[in-house]
């Protein structure tokens, strides 16, 4: 099973199953297509140009401020609290951000809950300019790269529809 199929069957399912959240057709393509876009769902840590590791850690890559956002907001708080009971990790954030790297569930219902702040839904399955737009402003990434969004947001739906 390759890293695709492993995120899409084992690591989306258990994570949203943590806290008790309904798994769609719309969010695993989102969640698949962005993995894809800041890991390649391989480096679990930022691997910067220079080889050195960077700030960013789990498959969708989080920094300590993306991990303090979704502990904070009104919709995510409780369910991120929810999430670290069930894998175990004290909820706080240098925490949360430190186990992003080694626990891919873990990495996995994170960055649900950061969709789930956005007030907007999930664009539809085949809006990839949609969900450019929903991937950019909620991930805010340093140097967006729409080149490659274009391969793996088809792999992400190409997964799903299979």
């Amino acid at each position: 099973m390759g890293a695709v199929d492993t995120v899409d069957q084992v690591v989306i399912p258990a994570a949203l199953a943590a806290m008790a959240m309904a798994v769609t057709p719309e969010l695993r393509v989102m969640l698949l297509a962005i993995g894809l876009q800041e890991s390649g769902l391989a480096a679990r840590a930022q691997i910067l140009n220079s080889g050195g590791r960077g700030p960013a850690r789990g498959l969708w890559q989080f920094e300590r401020g993306g991990v303090r956002g979704v502990y904070l907001h009104r919709a995510s708080n409780e369910p991120l609290r929810l999430l670290c009971r069930a894998r175990d990790v004290n909820f706080d954030v240098p925490q949360i951000w430190a186990a992003l790297e080694f626990d891919d569930v873990f990495a996995c219902g994170v960055a649900r809950l950061l969709l789930w702040t956005d007030p907007k839904p999930l664009p539809a399955i085949g809006d990839e300019d949609g969900a450019w737009a929903y991937y950019v402003r909620n991930w805010r990434p340093g140097k967006p790269h729409r080149d490659r969004w274009v391969a793996n947001y088809a792999a992400a739906v190409k997964q799903v529809a299979a």
